[in-house]
């Protein structure tokens, strides 16, 4: 048996799993971007339903199109969740696109006893801690939460280059430089991306996100800079998926960067047809490392 087919076989093990474990039905928590509609588009060529909690300050209102049922909290309303999830009888669940960690600070957002009792709990204030945190209640509550890339193997690049353009000398001495430095900042839960030119650091993402932290580094390094997006050593795929996409590419060609270089397997490419087309028609090298 080839390698190829064992993969193959196991993808769809990994996916009648969890269609057995979902029962044809899901629960979709819905943060922002594309994911979480590709996901449920995704779902639903399988024959799976869909019930999506959308995010006040988060979803997009696209994603109705693709749900049986969509259900609006704010980001602090988990009590108002767990009365959702068992009034629909929801036994699974997936979590998909981004959830801005600062609105949780934000004074003017409300915040539910049970979320601020989660939050009292922490020890930390860390993105995987709260996110954890809600996956674990959820888990206690008897809802497995499952891998939000169980139905998308098809968007998670293998290793190499995906674009026309190859990445120069210059390019890939950059990646290598900043790959381990990304990834040692990864691994203390800092941000996923950093930014390079000519082997210095121009920015380290935070929690303002890799846009802003892109548009950080191209006031430093004007054109050329190189954006290295990894996982974290412990990546909990069920909830923190690395994402990229068409916007991601667009701001690449508002900053003129030279080059996006991504976790392979471990990163989703959004719309990964337009996106590679906007990178070669922009001149940027996108590489899976």
């Amino acid at each position: 048996m080839t390698p190829s087919c064992v993969i193959a076989r196991s993808e769809a093990t990994k996916q009648s799993y969890a269609q057995s474990e979902m029962n044809n039905r899901i629960g979709l928590i819905a943060g922002n971007g594309r994911f979480p509609i590709i996901f449920a588009e995704s779902a639903r060529k399988k024959g799976v339903e869909v019930i999506a909690i959308g995010i006040n300050e988060e979803t997009s209102k696209e994603l109705e199109k693709f749900v049986s049922k969509i259900y609006w909290l704010g980001v602090g309303e988990l009590e108002r969740l767990l009365e959702i999830l068992k009034e629909e009888n929801i036994r699974s669940i997936v979590m998909a696109g981004q959830v801005r960690h600062k609105l949780l600070f934000d004074k003017n957002i409300k915040i539910d006893q049970r979320m601020q009792f989660l939050l009292g709990n922490l020890r930390n204030k860390k993105t995987d801690s709260i996110i954890g945190a809600v996956a674990r209640l959820l888990e206690f509550k008897g809802i497995k939460v499952l891998s939000s890339i169980i139905f998308l193997s098809d968007y998670l690049p293998q290793k190499g280059v995906l674009t026309r353009l190859l990445p120069d000398e210059r390019v890939l001495k950059d990646i290598d430089f900043g790959r381990k430095i990304a990834k040692t900042i990864a691994g203390l839960d800092i941000g996923q991306s950093i930014i390079v030119k000519e082997k210095s650091v121009l920015a380290v993402e935070s929690i303002e996100g890799t846009d802003e932290a892109i548009k950080r580094a191209a006031k430093y390094g004007k054109e050329g800079i190189v954006v290295i997006k990894v996982t974290k050593p412990r990546q909990d795929m069920r909830f923190d998926v690395p994402v990229v996409g068409p916007d991601t590419i667009k701001l690449l060609q508002e900053v003129k960067a030279a080059c996006l270089a991504i976790e392979a397997k471990k990163t989703l490419i959004i719309d990964m047809q337009e996106t590679l087309k906007l990178a070669d028609a922009s001149g940027i090298s996108i590489i899976a490392i």
